[in-house]
């Protein structure tokens, strides 16, 4: 018996629906001096916070960060690995099995307006989905709990009709805390985990 009655399923874009094309961590740590590495991506990815809630411009806070660590990269450099990523098929095809069934299935991620504009008017993610919520234009970032409210709202579906997956703890448990049903899923556990933790909730997609 399923755990739940769900109509509506929230993926996360990141580790869930998409992976990284290049060793991203890798690349970044090229741009400064190898002991100095870890510190450099941990400054980036700080900066990379507010952009991702709307507030402020992530080209702007790279700049700074790489005038603080006086490295010679340019923020094209840095902000062409946010493009270097690819959608997995599989799990798209899921999708969209999933959508012609009659399952509301929408986008819930994280990002800035420079990701956002290549995953949406680039590649088209809108297409994938029934609706497209990225946290740069509601505002409000994952785990806020305030972030899934405004999705449930927007969407018109309560709490717990609506299951949320992503790869991030964190995240999950925000969700669960704003009512909704919630799993951890990472592509590197393979698409069998991720068609198993479907059909536990009743939603049964191609193997």
């Amino acid at each position: 018996m399923p755990l739940a009655t769900i109509d509506t399923v929230l993926f996360d874009a990141d580790g869930v629906i998409q992976r990284p094309t290049v060793d991203w961590r890798a690349a970044l740590s090229t741009y400064v001096p190898a002991e100095s590495a870890d510190e450099f991506v941990l400054d980036l990815m700080v900066s990379e916070r507010p952009s991702i809630a709307g507030k402020g411009d992530f080209r702007e806070a790279v700049a700074e960060v790489l005038a603080r660590w006086s490295s010679t990269a340019s923020p094209e450099d840095i902000l062409h690995l946010w493009s270097a990523f690819e959608a997995d098929p599989v799990v798209v095809g899921w999708i969209q099995e999933l959508r012609a069934a009659g399952i509301g299935c929408h986008l819930a991620t994280n990002q800035h307006t420079y990701r956002r504009a290549i995953m949406n008017d680039e590649r088209h993610y809108g297409d994938l989905f029934d609706q497209s919520f990225y946290s740069c234009d509601l505002g409000l970032a994952k785990p806020d709990p305030a972030y899934f409210k405004a999705i449930l709202a927007a969407v018109d579906r309560p709490a717990a009709s609506t299951l949320f997956i992503d790869d991030n703890e964190p995240n999950i448990e925000g969700a669960r805390s704003a009512g909704l049903h919630a799993e951890l899923y990472d592509l590197s556990q393979g698409h069998e985990v991720l068609r198993e933790l479907l059909v536990l909730y009743g939603l049964t997609v191609s193997s």
